[in-house]
């Protein structure tokens, strides 16, 4: 009896214990469905401020597009009705006023959605550009219909202290961008008139006519259907509104059927082809540009290409006006931006337009270059390039057909030949002799035995021989200027040696940068820091080898012998200081070179005696520079002038001919350049 209750009793006694672990475990059973209950709460908040965050990005990506007749599909029914808007009212209160003040790149940041209460709310920062250039970030708030799917709009979210029908004033003040002018005054980058050519889409009729009429609009413009379609496809196009299809400087004379023009002010080019390498072209501000300055605005022009760009800044100015809430009745609330209108400097430029044009037609077509400098202040009268474009094309909008022909051109007329290295030929001869007259090694006066056309040192040069065209003999420093002996000045060259040679190039430019806003590199005198061989040192003294400088570079070394042994640097904005350096060549040997180039054009046998019978004093210098690939082929020609007036030393030129047709040469096509010259620079 003890031992059973003994056992009873130790039964009675376990019980209590077996039913707290059961309590315990059932705890931490409700501890881990609990958890679970609470992860997954969690994570369909997250779903949810995903799909919030989703609508809100569409939303904004909407707006960012312009298409504001697609707003009404993220905004809920209640919220618009609460508002006071319909659907359609509400995308067209956004394109009313983002289409008036130029709302673009719209740039969201800071984009939160959270649940609050039993609705979720989201908030952002958004920035964009306006035609007053970038708007400081505004911050935004709002709430998300139950699936998150929608917003609940509000005026407010068109601007963040807007409220029921208020309204935006936008006044836009546009700032005139300066025009670059010649020395005289006379615009070569103008503000003037243009004409927009486009339609009225509802007289376009519809179908079989519709297309009919657009291609024959298409080809009557130089534009293609595509072309045309895409402009009509623009959000902002309505039936009755004009849609610009083709920017011109002039209205045709035919204008093509139902086709109707607009007048507007517009960057405006009169020497065209003449100055485009030089003066460039404006074109619309990109998305690009805003990107590396939030000073820009939509709509607005920057300078692309040439002077227009270099100095855009100074051109461009700053667009003015204000941007404002106001209530229904027009009553300002709150300014959103303001700035003051500051209108371009005009840049004078040292160009005669007249010169620069004439230049120009001169070339006639062929690649090449003409430079004109006045000696004595280092003002460059003359920068044209050939081959060429027309600006106003580009500025004003080029069809593809154009833009190919240019660009498919082998002679390329986008080049700048006047900026582009070359090696200079004959004409560098005057600086190898005023070298060598200087250091002693070169007497004027000694006549040197050479015979035949081809002339080689030793047999150390293996087949490489030095050619001249005309033979003579003996020859002195004056005949090998004459007749353009490049025997004679290898010669020599050899003779002064490497070492003094170039000792008396690093006086000129070489390795400098001109102080010019123009893309170029620096002249050169070799690819490596001394000349490979004997070869090279003779080639170089006769103006090849591996010298490079460009036409701007090779008037501005030769300006020492006009001014007496000073070389005066190059200048192309008028006002400028003009820079010389001094001693660069004795008095004695430049007067010694010049009287030799007068006799280049005075003599009968003078490689530029074609210029004597325009009766102007001139001291020149030709020379060719063959560019081939073996000693003895035929190889491509560049053809250089350079020649100054001895009497006011008031003008050089540097005509330039590269790869010169059969029976031309850079001479033929300066003389009316040097007439107008003589004519006008005395």
């Amino acid at each position: 009896m003890e031992n059973r209750s003994g056992r009873n009793h130790g039964s009675d006694k376990e019980a209590p214990r077996s039913n707290k672990k059961w309590l315990a475990l059932l705890g931490g059973a409700v501890v881990i469905a609990g958890g679970g209950f609470f992860l997954y709460q969690h994570q369909q908040t997250a779903k949810a401020e995903a799909q919030g965050e989703k609508t809100v990005k569409k939303f904004i990506q909407t707006l960012d597009d312009g298409k504001y007749d697609q707003l009404a599909q993220y905004v809920t029914a209640s919220s618009l009705k609460k508002s006071g808007y319909t659907k359609d009212a509400v995308g067209q209160k956004y394109q009313t006023i983002f289409s008036a003040i130029g709302a673009d790149h719209l740039q969201p940041k800071n984009l939160t959605v959270k649940k609050s209460g039993d609705h979720y709310q989201f908030t952002y920062d958004l920035s964009m550009t306006t035609g007053l250039g970038k708007l400081k970030a505004q911050q935004y708030t709002g709430t998300l219909s139950s699936d998150r799917k929608k917003i609940n709009w509000q005026p407010d979210l068109i601007f963040p202290a807007m409220k029921g029908q208020d309204k935006i004033s936008y006044q836009n003040d546009l700032a005139t961008r300066g025009e670059i002018t010649d020395r005289n005054g006379t615009a070569i980058a103008a503000n003037g008139n243009v004409y927009q050519i486009g339609i009225v889409p509802k007289k376009l009729g519809s179908g079989t006519e519709k297309t009919a009429t657009i291609q024959s609009l298409a080809e009557s413009l130089g534009l293609t259907a595509d072309d045309i379609n895409q402009a009509l496809d623009q959000s902002w196009v309505q039936e009755d509104h004009f849609v610009p299809l083709k920017t011109v400087t002039s209205v045709p004379e035919n204008l093509p059927e139902k086709a109707e023009y607009q007048t507007k002010v517009g960057r405006v080019y009169p020497l065209k082809e003449a100055a485009a390498q030089l003066v460039g072209y404006v074109g619309n501000v990109t998305a690009d540009d805003i990107k590396k300055n939030d000073q820009l605005a939509s709509g607005s022009k920057i300078g692309r290409t040439g002077l227009e760009r270099t100095y855009d800044k100074k051109l461009r100015g700053r667009d003015g006006g204000s941007l404002a809430i106001t209530d229904s009745q027009g009553k300002q609330k709150q300014v959103l931006k303001k700035v003051a209108k500051k209108d371009g400097q005009t840049i004078q430029l040292t160009i005669d337009s007249h010169a620069q044009q004439l230049a120009y037609d001169s070339l006639k077509g062929n690649p090449g270059s003409s430079v004109v400098m006045a000696p004595k202040t280092g003002d460059l009268l003359v920068l044209a390039s050939s081959p060429s474009y027309d600006p106003n094309k580009m500025t004003n909008g080029i069809t593809q057909a154009d833009y190919d022909a240019y660009n498919n051109d082998e002679n390329q007329p986008f080049s700048s030949r006047f900026t582009t290295g070359y090696a200079p030929g004959s004409t560098f001869k005057t600086v190898t002799a005023a070298i060598g007259l200087d250091a002693g090694t070169l007497d004027p006066n000694e006549k040197l035995a050479i015979t035949g056309l081809k002339w080689q040192k030793d047999a150390s040069w293996g087949g490489y021989q030095v050619t001249r065209v005309t033979e003579k003999n003996p020859v002195d420093l004056k005949t090998a200027l004459v007749n353009s002996d490049n025997i004679y000045m290898a010669q020599e060259t050899l003779k002064l040696g490497e070492q003094k040679f170039r000792a008396g190039l690093k006086k000129f430019i070489f390795g400098e940068k001109l102080a010019l806003p123009l893309a170029m590199e620096p002249a050169q005198i070799s690819n490596q820091k001394k000349f490979n061989s004997e070869i090279l040192l003779a080639d170089t003294g006769y103006g090849q080898g591996q010298l490079l400088l460009n036409p701007i570079q090779q008037i501005t070394t030769y300006s020492v012998f006009p001014n007496q042994g000073t070389l005066v640097y190059p200048r192309l904005v008028k006002g400028e200081k003009t820079k010389t350096k001094a001693d660069v060549i004795s008095q004695k040997s430049a007067d010694v070179i010049t009287q030799d180039m007068e006799a280049v054009v005075k003599e009968a046998d003078g490689t530029a005696h074609s210029l004597n019978d325009l009766n102007i004093p001139l001291a020149a210098k030709t020379g060719t520079a063959e560019i081939k690939m073996k000693q003895d082929e035929k190889g491509k020609e560049n053809s250089f002038l350079y020649a100054f007036d001895t009497d006011k030393h008031a003008y050089s030129v540097l005509e330039f001919l590269e790869n010169k047709p059969e029976g031309t040469s850079a001479t033929d096509l300066s003389r009316e350049l040097l007439t107008y010259l003589n004519q006008n620079y005395q």
